[in-house]
């Protein structure tokens, strides 16, 4: 995501390269190429022209620090803007209520409907909530049956009635099925219109009415760029909801949208949407994403992700195992799969510093381990116990039921040989990871 924005503000800061300091002359050159970046990442023409009205007032006068060069305080500058422009601090989803009723609003084809089985996804496996979705578009049978599929990935109950098509009725009921059955959160998927019209506004405005929810939600598609700001604008106009969800992030390279909604509708954007499976939905932290746009990767969202998927008990057994010699490649396949549950690969690698412009051209697929996975389930169970009984002939079965070649399979034994011995040598079990990762680039 924001690919093309990095990149030009890269060009725009290597203006200032070798001045000894900021100047109203030579910061204008460098702010110039800064508005023409945000406009070209479609940002509105008015929040482009306060943001760099802004970075110059603050720019101006400053006092270079020796250990500082004027592009590096420009940088810190424009950081310190970027996080404000987003809305400084991150804002979480309104949870108080008995039940908390979320009700999610927005365009047809925004992803309304797979971001309420995320967000339940979420409270569930992050907030520790019992939620209830609720199936409240009426007009479109689809949308139904979508949600109890995707209730199903996630988890949770979900209520619907086909029957009727009254979606103020129906959310009514579910809310009073949520209170009797124990439910702490209710999720509301409403029903969306292919453009902005007054009988999708006055369905929408008499739920809200009717139910008096914690949280109203508008959902967006993050690439439509100046036309999301603009619809995000026409429904607060009508509703005043709470916080703005931007799905489609991950395919977003320009931006626009995600600069732009919170100065012109003054909401928080809570949740984007990076991907396509059930898990992939991300508080938005206006800061770090401050950090990605400006190149410097976001090390603690990857932290976090790889939390996410760590146990703490498999971990000590796993600690012993290295200690002992005795990591073999039904552990090896244990990592990588936990690596692949962080998500998207290009993705993660542009949260590491330095890393987002590296892999710019890289074609990194989502089943880059696909290959390694194959040879590693040709195996029997003994060789994955005892990799050093792999002979020749044990080579070569392996790589015809792999669909793979003898050099492949080579290159991957001595790659687990070198990671065996690296992680015996390790003295901190805690970098396991990283380093199976730096050691598989390698190869």
């Amino acid at each position: 995501m924001f690919e093309s924005l990095t990149e030009r503000f890269e060009k725009s800061f290597k203006l200032l390269k070798g001045q000894g300091y900021i100047t109203e002359v030579n910061v204008a050159e460098t702010l110039k190429d800064v508005r023409r970046a945000l406009l070209d990442a479609d940002v509105n023409y008015k929040t482009a022209k306060n943001f760099t009205d802004s970075v110059k007032e603050k720019a101006i006068g400053r006092d270079v620090l020796t250990s500082i060069s004027p592009g590096q305080l420009m940088v810190k500058i424009v950081h310190e803007e970027l996080t404000q422009l987003m809305g400084s601090e991150n804002e979480e989803v309104n949870l108080k209520g008995n039940p908390a009723v979320i009700l999610v609003s927005g365009l047809q084809g925004s992803g309304k409907t797979t971001f309420s089985a995320k967000l339940a996804y979420f409270l569930r496996n992050k907030k520790n909530k019992n939620v209830l979705l609720t199936a409240g578009d009426v007009y479109r049978p689809a949308a139904i049956d979508q949600l109890h599929v995707l209730g199903e990935k996630a988890n949770t109950e979900v209520f619907s009635d086909k029957e009727s098509k009254n979606p103020v009725d129906i959310a009514k009921r579910a809310v009073k099925h949520a209170r009797n059955m124990g439910h702490q959160v209710v999720v509301i998927d409403t029903a969306g219109r292919l453009a902005i019209d007054q009988q999708m506004m006055d369905e929408i405005a008499s739920l809200k009415d009717a139910l008096n929810p914690q949280e109203t939600l508008f959902v967006v598609d993050a690439m439509t760029g100046q036309d999301a700001v603009k619809t995000a604008k026409a429904f607060n106009d009508r509703l005043d909801y709470e916080g703005v969800v931007l799905t489609k992030l991950d395919g977003d390279t320009r931006g626009g949208a995600a600069l732009s909604i919170k100065s012109v509708v003054n909401k928080p954007i809570k949740f984007v949407g990076i991907g396509e499976k059930i898990e992939a939905l991300d508080v938005f932290h206006p800061k770090r994403m401050a950090d990605r746009i400006l190149g410097k990767g976001d090390i603690v969202s990857l932290v976090e992700k790889a939390q996410e998927q760590f146990d703490e008990e498999e971990a000590r057994s796993m600690h012993k195992k290295i200690a002992k010699n005795q990591f073999n490649f039904n552990d090896f396949l244990k990592q990588m799969q936990q690596i692949k549950k962080m998500g998207n690969l290009k993705d993660l690698a542009g949260m590491i510093p330095g890393m987002g412009k590296a892999m710019k051209n890289a074609d990194i697929e989502d089943d880059a381990f696909k290959g390694i996975e194959a040879i590693i389930k040709s195996m029997t169970p003994e060789e994955r116990e005892n990799p050093s009984i792999i002979n020749g002939s044990r080579r070569k079965r392996i790589a015809r039921g792999s669909g793979s070649s003898i050099t492949e399979v080579n290159k991957l034994l001595k790659q687990f040989g070198d990671t065996r011995k690296m992680m015996k040598s390790m003295k901190d079990g805690k970098s396991k990871m990283g380093n199976m990762m730096k050691n598989l680039g390698q190869g």
